[in-house]
């Protein structure tokens, strides 16, 4: 007994260390790395970079697409969640595969994908051009490939949720008269409402770092359809590489404080649970 546990705390120790060294590796170093060479320089060059007119458009579309993939994905996912849990009709397992089409379709083909379908070749290209709608290198586009990559985050937080809890509950309330607005309001909601808050933040944080379809539906045009990343893209192609870090610096605040909002909600739900 002596010897397994010492040879467990020896596995144990191993992994931890493993575990920790390949975290800093691959995470810690790389964000220390980018905040190094963004404050290289000095802070009159990183507030240059930041404060320029450009990088705040960029700011500005990034978390104008963020929100709309949010306000969209979150009326999509709870009502996929629903439909699939709560009630059986047939096609159910095409609709599930195809909530997950976005996370097995590379994002440089569903910018293709869009591009086809809105582009100058698509039989939808004579009526756009009519309504006077840009799609492709323009805004729209830009949200379109937003909300086509973030799909499934909020939906695939809710559908496990939802299927552990049963329907028990719901009927017995239906029973007793109780409308559908108030089950959900009632009943429903106070169960997934972590599991909610985190689709959210997951798929705010997929928004914000998204860079393959944006970048083939974008026409990389600068102060109009560039995001954040492709904004870096351009400033590191272009040998700007302290002003490049400078602007990744954003993303990595935004990305730390989305895992400080994830923590919590992982904290809190845990401890209702």
């Amino acid at each position: 007994m002596h010897e397994e546990t010492k040879g467990s705390k020896i596995v144990k120790w191993t992994l931890i260390i493993i575990s920790v060294l390949f975290l800093f590796i691959m995470l810690i170093l790389p964000l220390a790395t980018v905040l190094t060479e963004a404050l290289k320089s000095g802070w009159q060059v990183f507030w240059d970079a930041v404060s320029d007119e450009y990088t705040l458009k960029a700011v500005l579309l990034t978390l104008e697409a963020t929100a709309c993939a949010v306000v969209f994905n979150t009326i999509f996912g709870l009502f996929t969640a629903w439909s699939v849990t709560k009630f059986h009709f047939k096609g159910k397992k095409i609709l599930t595969t195809l909530i997950d089409l976005p996370v097995t379709v590379s994002p440089v083909i569903a910018g293709l994908i869009f591009v086809l379908t809105f582009g100058r070749q698509s039989v939808l290209y004579p009526l756009l051009q009519e309504l006077d709608i840009k799609v492709i290198f323009a805004v729209p586009g830009i949200i379109l490939a937003t909300i086509f990559v973030t799909f499934p985050f909020i939906s695939r937080e809710l559908i496990p949720v939802l299927e552990s809890e049963g329907t028990d509950e719901e009927e017995a309330a239906a029973l007793m008269g109780a409308k559908g607005l108030t089950i959900f309001r009632k009943i429903t909601f106070p169960h997934i409402k972590w599991a909610f808050l985190y689709g959210i933040v997951l798929c705010a944080a997929r928004a914000m770092g998204e860079f393959g379809a944006v970048s083939v539906l974008s026409g990389h045009l600068r102060g109009k359809t560039n995001t954040l990343p492709l904004h870096i893209e351009i400033l590191f192609n272009e040998f700007k590489t302290v002003p490049a870090f400078a602007v990744s610096a954003i993303l990595v605040i935004m990305a730390v404080i989305i895992l400080i909002i994830r923590s919590v909600i992982e904290y809190k739900g845990k401890k209702e649970s």
